[in-house]
């Protein structure tokens, strides 16, 4: 990408998205970076307060489903690449209401990829330019017994929320076959790590542990990801997007399967030592005693776990951060968001 063009992030203010866009601005300082967002319940502002006194960082609010917004959006500034991660990700909120996951992850990648295409084509640079799809392993549906999923597994899912997922890949799928257009996607394992909303399952975890809450745990707890520190999956979006094939898929794994139990003791065992004061006070030895299992959800997948062997031996990437030491980083990180809740 050239100074004056721009790199166009969807969902900047989530999760993912506001890790990768802090990873790329302290990469690449000085490239042009726009940046839109709804700001629903899981964009947060307060994720981008580093970037956005920098002039070259541009915050756009809104809907990505806004043909006029996105037009005005490629109008205003020469969009070189799309890195779209915009998308309604709760499943629970999905089972209770996938009108607006149809709205956001399909019709609005619609809007993006249509324009972009018509963009790029007016410039004679549809096959330069490049469309990032950001994806998940839920597509796939659940993995039962050994195995891992790979590009070519069948789509398979089973909520609202992975169903619209796998109706938006195939939907950039189909402008790189039918237009031609340099379009790559990429399906991450579970991500963990700093800025994730409250409401997932690691922030969880915490939030009510260390309010002495009951810590919900969905069955029995033997249901297993595999979990990918944020800032590795950053390292593997920048990797795809540069030097991946187009009209090519790359899964995202960081090779750490766990049970949701399992995660909830390790993250319980570092609240022990950081926070031993507070389980005095309320005559606990362990904040594992606050694990209440809770009726399952619909259609919960037993198990994902995803075959990364095409981007390790393709583009030569691979996690730095181990498991421990990044959800020891994660932990910490929680704990001084709410150092209010610690004392």
């Amino acid at each position: 990408m050239s100074n004056n063009s721009a790199l166009l992030v969807t969902g900047g203010a989530g999760f993912i998205g506001s890790n990768f866009i802090a990873y790329y601005l302290k990469k690449y300082p000085g490239r042009q970076l726009v940046n839109i967002d709804k700001l629903t319940y899981a964009g947060n502002l307060e994720n981008l307060m580093e970037a956005e006194n920098m002039d070259h960082y541009h915050f756009v609010h809104g809907d990505i489903s806004d043909e006029a917004l996105v037009g005005d959006v490629f109008n205003e500034f020469d969009i070189e690449g799309v890195v779209h991660f915009a998308a309604e990700s709760h499943v629970d909120k999905s089972i209770a209401d996938s009108k607006p996951f149809i709205l956001t992850n399909v019709l609005g990648t619609g809007v993006l990829l249509e324009a972009a295409r018509r963009d790029w084509s007016e410039k004679g640079a549809l096959s330069q330019r490049r469309f990032h799809h950001i994806s998940t392993d839920e597509v796939y549906g659940s993995l039962e017994g050994e195995g891992k999923f790979t590009e070519n597994t069948p789509y398979k899912p089973r909520n609202p929320y992975s169903a619209t997922k796998a109706g938006a890949n195939m939907l950039v799928k189909s402008y790189y076959t039918t237009y031609g257009m340099n379009v790559v996607l990429s399906s991450s394992s579970n991500n963990y790590g700093p800025r994730q909303n409250d409401e997932k399952l690691i922030p969880t975890i915490m939030r009510k542990a260390l309010s002495l809450e009951p810590i919900p745990i969905y069955g029995d707890g033997m249901n297993v990801r595999d979990w990918l520190y944020v800032g590795d999956h950053c390292r593997a979006i920048d990797t795809v997007f540069h030097n991946g094939e187009a009209g090519e898929t790359y899964n995202v794994g960081g090779g750490n399967e766990q049970t949701n139990l399992e995660l909830t003791e390790f993250i319980c065992r570092q609240l022990d030592a950081i926070n031993p004061q507070l389980l005095r006070e309320k005559d606990l030895t362990s904040f594992s005693e606050l694990i209440t299992f809770v009726d399952d959800r619909p259609g919960h997948d037993l198990r994902y776990a995803v075959d990364d062997t095409k981007l390790r031996n393709h583009l030569d990437w691979a996690p730095e951060i181990s498991y421990v030491d990044g959800l020891k980083k994660t932990v910490n990180w929680y704990v001084n968001k709410w150092k209010e809740v610690v004392k």
